[in-house]
């Protein structure tokens, strides 16, 4: 069975681009592929974290990804930093990446600014991690958004300069899974900027763990405009709020923004909301309801990081060894 590896950083509240962007394609992959999915709390810390509440974070992430269907025993999950072959690795990886690759990583100009020599190296480096994380595991297959498809494309390039110095085919080239049915969800306050966790408004968000009342109130105050729902897709154009609101009931219902349209051209939003409401609460209350009794739980989701941290840590111990000999380290009851 192919292999697929993903991660989420523990940056804490999650929200409805999340699962509806990620999380909701990985539950209906678990069928089809041997999945792992990882907390990555190293890739956290190339920017500063309190470590109380990256700790929180890590717990959090887990228990969403549960409560939405992922299967502990069937998939691995894990936090990154309890397997220590994805820093070894990675140190590996970086004496074999040329400096020219991560300087025209567009991902590493975005975050470090105009301050680039003040920028950590941490942050630098952070493609050649990931695509350690990726090959610790020989991943075949990669789900990736449009922000990492360089990034993964690096890790092509990285697999691809191992093989050859070392004249072996051992790590396979990740192909990236493109994910049909991954939603582009935008700002509730303003439909031209991606959903964020870092927006200062909540009311921009629909958070997993926001209950009923909460939902209904922030889909109630989203930002529309005073024109009913369009019959077709083409009377959406230069209407990011409306086609935003269209789109998220269609990926809730599983639908398309063309049959949303058909079915409410012509409604008032004030009423398209109510069955918005409706659909949401059905999709996502419930999962926040799961992950608040798991989080009252901590050590019950510990166990699960412990228990996907040793399944991880023996197929990572297990490829090292094999990685450490081909490159030359001298490895214990190895001639």
């Amino acid at each position: 069975m192919n292999r697929i590896f993903s991660g989420v950083q523990p940056t804490g509240n999650l929200h409805l681009g999340n699962y509806l962007g990620a999380i909701r394609n990985w539950v209906r992959m678990q069928a089809e592929y041997d999945c792992i999915f990882c907390i990555v709390d190293m890739h956290a810390i190339t920017v500063p974290q309190e470590p109380a509440q990256l700790r929180a974070h890590t717990r959090e992430v887990t228990a969403a990804f549960i409560a939405s269907g992922i299967d502990p025993e069937g998939c691995i999950i894990f936090n990154q930093s309890q397997v220590s072959g994805h820093a070894e690795l990675a140190w590996i990886l970086n004496c074999m990446t040329p400096m020219g690759w991560l300087n025209r990583m567009t991902q590493f100009k975005e975050k470090a600014g105009k301050h680039r020599e003040n920028a950590l190296v941490g942050l630098f480096v952070y493609p050649v991690l990931m695509a350690a994380d990726i090959l610790l595991y020989k991943a075949t297959h990669v789900p990736v958004g449009e922000d990492q498809k360089q990034h993964l494309e690096l890790s092509r390039d990285i697999a691809g300069a191992f093989n050859r110095q070392f004249d072996v085919d051992y790590f396979p080239l990740p192909e990236p899974q493109i994910m049909a049915t991954a939603a582009r969800v935008m700002s509730l306050r303003d439909g031209r900027k991606k959903m964020s966790k870092s927006d200062e408004s909540d009311f921009s968000r629909i958070n997993m763990t926001d209950d009923a009342d909460t939902i209904a109130q922030k889909i109630r105050k989203a930002r529309t405009d005073p024109e009913p729902l369009p019959e077709t897709v083409a009377g959406l154009e230069s209407r990011p709020e409306a086609a935003n609101l269209v789109g998220i009931y269609a990926a809730l219902t599983d639908s398309t923004s063309e049959a949303v349209c058909t079915q409410f051209g012509g409604a008032l939003f004030s009423s398209f909301k109510n069955d918005l409401v409706d659909v949401m609460i059905g999709v996502i209350e419930p999962i926040g309801r799961e992950m608040r009794r798991m989080l009252a739980d901590p050590g019950y989701v510990d166990a699960i990081l412990d228990r996907g941290g040793e399944r991880a840590g023996a197929i990572a111990a297990a490829n090292l060894a094999e990685i450490k000999q081909i490159v030359g380290f001298r490895q214990p009851g190895h001639a």
